[in-house]
């Protein structure tokens, strides 16, 4: 499916290109082999043209990067589907990420097979050679990527037939960070490339619009042009990462573009296209062109960077070992890309087109090596430094935290557990003092009055009842009153 898709974009395009060109040169069968042959050019293969001036077959084996990502993203995309299609909740078998592999690659292989065989008959057939192991190697890389995205990106470990000293090297945390730390420098080296082919473009504006405008005179054609420049802008940024290394590019046989210089250009026939017409002028080089020289220098600052986030529980050594490791995986990737980036375009003049990958892999790897590795000393040192207005070495910020995160590591629990803050305690109403009860007065006798003579009788009243004295309470010491819940509202 995936390469059907591919095969079926890219014939739809060239179709309607054809049928749009004032002066087609061959029929709707040479206009699909042309398909069939750019679908393996987006895979790396080297195509051959047999019409040439001087009858001498001519290679194009510049791959146009953009269009390598039409293929990819295509058969990862099918592998993750394949891989994702069953899951088990209704009762459907869960294919193995290798029967999903084995699957999808086997048949875009043979969808492969078959376009190499038809375009054979076309203007541009592919080599035979070169596609029986560019074809394999993207379709492989792709459908890997897939499967490895559906299954939930697993990073166990190594199988078991590695070497056990492999694995153990591999586990530590020292790659993780040389891989991260490289791959930011291959970056920043990729967008200083950018910004160089678009200051490039700006400063020869008239030139590039004067080369696009004679080209072609009709709308089709020149849309051709304009989807060719853009399929090449990856390619532009690679070498304007080369250029900025220093190594430069090649333009054919003996000509080469650097910041010291551009010479040996003018004996070659380079074809009229716009990109290549925001090269810089032929002669030695300015002020301006060594100024690109602030972009390797800016890549290194980010691997070493990225190198030191571990700073405060390793040692120098080991930062030092990690800058040096992330340099030289910046210098793989950048060399991986200018070799995919180049290509011959003739077989004579043109044989050489675009940076050389072992130059420019080494330059990425001096220059972010030399910037890298004492940045991140110095920023390990940094971190590292003892608290201020102290000498003791025991109580520095690094020593304390890497002590800690040691004996944390070796307890296997945090040693001060977590404390849920303490609630407020609740406001005790002060103890009102209780009255004292008065002892009951005894009762001192009156003297007995003296008789009247003939008293007059008064009625005697009811008896009162004398009101019940309650018992006394006796304060209690050490006792805790309670407040007094609010009632509910």
């Amino acid at each position: 499916m995936a390469a059907g898709l591919g095969l079926g974009f890219l014939a739809v395009l060239v179709i309607v290109l054809w049928i749009s060109s004032p002066y087609p040169d061959s029929g709707p069968g040479g206009a699909l082999h042309l398909a069939a042959g750019l679908w393996l050019l987006a895979h790396g293969t080297d195509l051959v043209r047999y019409e040439t001036l001087s009858g001498v077959p001519a290679p194009v084996g510049m791959t146009p990067l953009l269009l390598v990502a039409l293929p990819v993203l295509l058969m990862r995309r099918a592998a993750r589907l394949g891989s994702a299609s069953g899951d088990g909740s209704d009762g459907d078998e869960v294919l193995p990420a290798s029967a999903v592999f084995s699957a999808v690659t086997c048949g875009y292989l043979a969808v492969g097979s078959l376009a190499t065989v038809y375009a054979a008959g076309g203007p541009m057939p592919a080599d035979p050679l070169s596609a029986a192991w560019h074809v394999p190697l993207v379709a492989v890389l792709a459908a890997a990527g897939g499967v490895w995205v559906a299954k939930g990106r697993p990073l166990g470990p190594l199988p078991e037939w590695v070497p056990k000293g492999v694995r153990r090297a591999v586990a530590r945390p020292r790659y993780a960070l040389a891989l991260r730390s490289g791959a930011a420098g291959a970056l920043v080296l990729l967008g200083g490339g950018v910004l160089l082919v678009g200051a490039s473009l700006a400063w020869h504006g008239a030139e590039v619009q004067g080369t696009f405008l004679a080209l072609t005179g009709v709308w089709s054609g020149r849309f051709a042009v304009l989807l060719l420049a853009l399929a090449l802008i990856p390619n532009a940024m690679v070498w304007g990462a080369a250029y900025a290394l220093g190594p430069g590019f090649a333009l054919g046989a003996g000509a080469t573009v650097t910041p010291l210089g551009f010479e040996g250009s003018a004996a070659l026939p380079l074809p009229r296209f716009p990109l290549l017409s925001a090269l810089p002028p032929q002669g030695p080089g300015s002020p301006v062109t060594w100024a690109v020289g602030v972009i390797p220098v800016a890549a290194g600052l980010a691997v070493g960077w990225f190198a030191v986030r571990r700073a405060r529980e390793v040692s120098y050594g080991e930062t030092a070992l990690t800058a040096g490791l992330g340099s030289m995986v910046c210098g793989l990737l950048t060399a991986g890309l200018a070799g995919a980036a180049s290509g011959p375009l003739g077989s004579r003049e043109l044989a050489r087109f675009g940076p050389v990958w072992w130059q420019t892999g080494g330059a990425a790897a001096a220059w972010t090596l030399a910037v890298a590795v004492p940045l991140a000393v110095a920023v390990h040192a940094w971190r590292n430094r003892p608290a201020a207005g102290t000498g003791d070495e025991w109580h520095a910020p690094g020593t304390r935290e890497l002590r800690w995160e040691t004996l944390r590591r070796a307890a296997g629990a945090p040693l001060v557990p977590d404390r849920a803050p303490a609630a407020a305690p609740a406001p005790v109403p002060p103890v009102r003092p209780q009255p004292q009860p008065q002892p009951n007065p005894v009762p001192v006798p009156e003297p007995d009055p003296e008789p009247e003579p003939d008293p007059v009788p008064t009625p005697i009243p009811d008896p009162v009842p004398a009101t019940p004295v309650a018992p006394p309470v006796l304060p209690v010491s050490g006792a805790r009153v309670l407040s007094r819940r609010r009632p509910p509202l």
